[in-house]
């Protein structure tokens, strides 16, 4: 199992609107890193939930609940979605000043490159995210 991070803007796709389907396919994507991270994604892998914006904060883990496949509205061929499964909201959301107040989380991604929208995570970071998480 491998463990990722994904962004969201609330007023696009929240937390609350992940939750309250089945499953979702991870549209949008447009950058070639972060569809290079959707196509080693695996099914089963742990997902954060991550509000950009304003609020810049990790309020949820979700999980793939499929791996990746064509995107249906690129007609160039070069783009993929994977599907995501709301999984456990954390009890608290866990802010991106927290994060950088950690000197644990100083080689995330979250923190190097803060635009990147799809990300992978180390297990200990994920582990450790959830504890702040309250989970």
């Amino acid at each position: 199992m491998r463990y990722w991070l994904v962004k969201s803007e609330p007023h696009d796709w929240s937390w609350s609107d992940q939750n309250s389907v089945e499953s979702e396919p991870w549209t949008g994507v447009r950058n070639y890193q972060a569809q290079n991270h959707m196509r080693s994604m695996a099914k089963g892998d742990n997902v954060l939930f991550y509000h950009s914006g304003k609020t810049r904060e990790i309020v949820g883990i979700c999980t793939v609940s499929r791996a990746e496949y064509p995107d249906p509205s690129d007609e160039t061929g070069r783009w993929c979605l994977v599907d995501l499964k709301a999984k456990q909201a954390l009890r608290e959301p866990v802010t991106l000043t927290a994060i950088k107040a950690d000197s644990n989380f100083a080689d995330l991604a979250l923190v190097r490159q803060p635009r990147l929208s799809v990300m992978p995570i180390t297990e200990k970071a994920y582990s450790k995210i959830i504890a702040m998480g309250g989970l």
